[in-house]
């Protein structure tokens, strides 16, 4: 029996371990200036981890076996532990995770807490049960208000969202259901979330945040890549939950600023 474990551990081990060295299931082509290091920290995590997890499990596949019940076994002995182990152990884990979380701070943080660059492209995302919403500020460069009181999914975007269509700031608020964005330029989000907590998820920009009612929540990307990316929203709320995606277009400058005048001469 002992043996019977020992390789069925060792087996579930080096399988599992070889589908992430082989990337079977891996994430999908990086499109933004902060994949590359994302990516990277990725895989270093994996790596660690990985070597600490084959050796965790080689251990116990072969301390099974060692210590297999036997006729001839020495009787067993009660141990309290070892202090000094414990103590290397921790330390180490604590190393590892904090060295990992501090080396990924600056990227995540970089996002949401330093401020946009001049000119970026503003693009406010409103989640709602169970659909985006995207509204570009229009040439004024200034958000029409919106208002709870105004809101009703039934009459179109606009409606949607509470845009005050009757403040003259609102005019050229440009709202759609696609995200469109130009390559290689910075994009200024706004999150805000009409009825519950939703989460705004582009896996190839490798970005995720959190939109909470209430609050107006700011983070920036720049994509590097023309193409249409698929985004959802990866927070459970409610039962509509699985048909809440999207898609983000990233289209050159040009093609950025032709849909985006298109849309405003609809509103004439």
């Amino acid at each position: 029996m002992g043996l019977a474990l020992l390789v069925v551990i060792w087996l579930i081990t080096f399988v599992s371990t070889y589908f992430f060295i082989a990337k079977t299931w891996w994430l999908p082509h990086g499109a933004s200036t902060s994949a590359a290091f994302i990516d990277g920290q990725f895989t270093l995590t994996f790596i660690l981890m990985g070597i600490v997890f084959v050796a965790a499990q080689l251990a116990l596949g072969y301390l099974v076996w060692k210590f297999r019940d036997r006729p001839e076994a020495a009787p067993v002995e009660y141990s309290h532990g070892n202090t000094r182990l414990e103590v290397i152990w921790t330390t180490l884990t604590a190393i590892l995770f904090i060295g990992l979380n501090l080396m990924g701070s600056r990227v995540w943080a970089n996002e949401r807490f330093a401020p946009a660059s001049p000119g970026a492209v503003q693009v406010e995302v409103t989640g709602m049960q169970f659909a985006w919403y995207f509204r570009y500020p229009g040439p004024d460069g200034k958000y029409g208000p919106t208002s709870a009181k105004l809101m009703d999914a039934s009459a179109g975007s606009e409606a949607a969202i509470g845009l005050d269509t009757g403040d003259p700031s609102a005019k050229d608020d440009v709202v759609a259901g696609v995200m469109y964005v130009p390559v290689g330029r910075q994009v200024d989000l706004t999150l805000r979330a009409v009825d519950v907590i939703h989460s705004f998820f582009v896996p190839s920009f490798r970005f995720k945040q959190d939109a909470v009612p209430g609050l107006a929540i700011h983070m920036h990307f720049t994509p590097t890549e023309i193409g249409d990316y698929e985004m959802a929203c990866a927070e459970l709320c409610g039962l509509g939950h699985y048909k809440m995606h999207g898609m983000v277009k990233v289209v050159s400058q040009q093609d950025f600023d032709s849909w985006l005048a298109a849309r405003e001469a609809e509103k004439q």
